[in-house]
């Protein structure tokens, strides 16, 4: 709002109207505003959460310092939405695709978590809102997304981006280009540019970054062109939903969703950067999406939001984010990933969400077969997600390393590590080919 603001006054000599047309600038207000918001306001709705009596019930499972836990307010999503909506709202450009996209993405996971928690909470059912309704509505939400891209004509990748002094002398000041040389040269530039609907997306370790879903298309001319945005919109659906629930199964020591997401919305938020400015684009020979620079102001807010929360929720956490939060946190990593075209790079750069999930299904998947083989299940792990079987002892399974539990606050920090170096790994890969 405030930036819409400023543009619309723009005819008017205001000191430092300006700067709202950086993106840089933008993103730092953003972000400490969400950092502000999250740490001042946040303080306000655990007291609020407290009176109204809502608090985390704990099953006993074993694990060290568990039942301590009993009583902790959860819904703190709500802190980390707010934290997030409100600059987005002040700082973004809301006539923006991508950032409409992930309001409409934002807000509707959020209520994906609330109805979760409040089924647990208030009308005191466990298993909260079921595995099928929540699929669903997560589908759905993929559907709404991946049909835009397919769709919109504001969703576009150029390609050929001409590596000339000419476009080397332009610079992404927010959403304007600036040049060097004459209005002719720049239009003669960018005539160079071949702007289409693509499904095209990055992927490592190859010469130019891309990889074409239409070579998993059986089918070539018309039939072929459907077929690729039908395997498309599949794809993106299954992000959203996978990324989700990867971040929901993490949340379960305190800090650990939330310091994660946050490495990793740090990472999506320079490669949104990278990837909505063409000079950087063409020196990285990474995709330009043009507009997509708009997406790094909504990850500034995402990141502070979530540091501020970490203010409370850190080890011993003053509140749980609970499925309001984590739910919400994935759906936003899927969606930001999906739109800068950067979904291949999900299971390394959230290495730690896909190994999580991946321990849940492997449990379920051994513990079913051995029973069905043998009359009895068996485990792969201690306890499954994996962060708990660090935090177990005295359970037979097949790893049984470590012999004794490591403490909470120490497994945190430790995937916090491996979680930075997946970071830097993923960032790199820019470069590897």
């Amino acid at each position: 709002m405030i930036y819409h603001l400023f543009e619309f006054l723009s005819d008017f000599d205001i000191p430092g109207q300006r700067l709202f047309t950086y993106l840089s600038f933008r993103a730092i207000l953003a972000f400490t505003a969400a950092l502000l918001i999250a740490i001042f306001a946040g303080k306000r709705i655990i007291r609020m959460i407290q009176k109204k009596q809502i608090g985390e019930e704990i099953r006993d499972l074993g694990l060290e310092g568990q039942m301590q836990k009993k009583g902790t307010p959860t819904m703190g999503g709500i802190i980390i939405f707010l934290a997030i909506i409100i600059p987005v709202l002040l700082f973004s450009d809301l006539t923006n695709i991508y950032s409409i996209l992930l309001i409409i993405s934002t807000v509707w996971f959020f209520f994906i978590g609330l109805s979760d928690d409040y089924i647990k909470v208030f009308k005191k059912k466990k298993e909260g809102l079921s595995p099928k309704a929540k699929l669903v509505a997560q589908t759905i939400i993929g559907l709404m997304i991946g049909i835009t891209v397919w769709l919109s004509d504001d969703i576009v990748v150029r390609v050929n981006v001409p590596a000339t002094n000419t476009v080397s002398s332009i610079y992404n000041a927010g959403d304007s280009l600036t040049v060097d040389t004459s209005r002719a040269v720049q239009d003669n530039a960018w005539q160079q540019e071949d702007m289409i609907k693509s499904t095209k997306t990055t992927i490592p370790f190859v010469k130019n970054h891309e990889f074409d879903y239409k070579w998993l298309s059986p089918f070539k001319g018309a039939a072929g062109w459907y077929c690729k945005w039908a395997i498309y919109v599949l794809m993106i659906v299954l992000v959203i939903t996978a990324c989700s629930n990867g971040v929901n199964l993490t949340d379960g020591m305190d800090g650990l969703a939330t310091g994660t997401s946050a490495i990793v919305g740090v990472v999506l938020g320079i490669f949104a950067w990278l990837g909505g400015n063409v000079v950087n684009a063409n020196y990285l020979n990474i995709m330009y999406i043009p507009g997509s620079g708009e997406i790094a102001v909504f990850m500034a807010a995402f990141v502070g939001a979530l540091i501020g929360f970490l203010w409370y929720n850190a080890f011993p956490a003053q509140v749980f984010m609970g499925d309001t939060g984590s739910l919400m946190l994935g759906g936003i990593i899927g969606v930001c990933a999906i739109l800068i075209r950067k979904e291949l790079l999900l299971p390394i750069l959230c290495g730690i969400f896909f190994v999580e999930s991946l321990s849940v299904m492997m449990q379920t998947f051994y513990f079913k077969l051995t029973k069905k083989k043998y009359g009895q299940g068996r485990r792969v792990f201690k306890m499954a997600p994996l962060h708990h079987h660090f935090q177990k002892e005295g359970i037979p399974a097949l790893i049984t390393s470590p012999a004794k539990a490591i403490p909470e606050a120490k497994i945190v920090a430790r995937f916090w590590i491996i979680g930075i170096i997946l970071a830097v790994a993923t960032i790199a890969m820019l470069k590897l080919r």
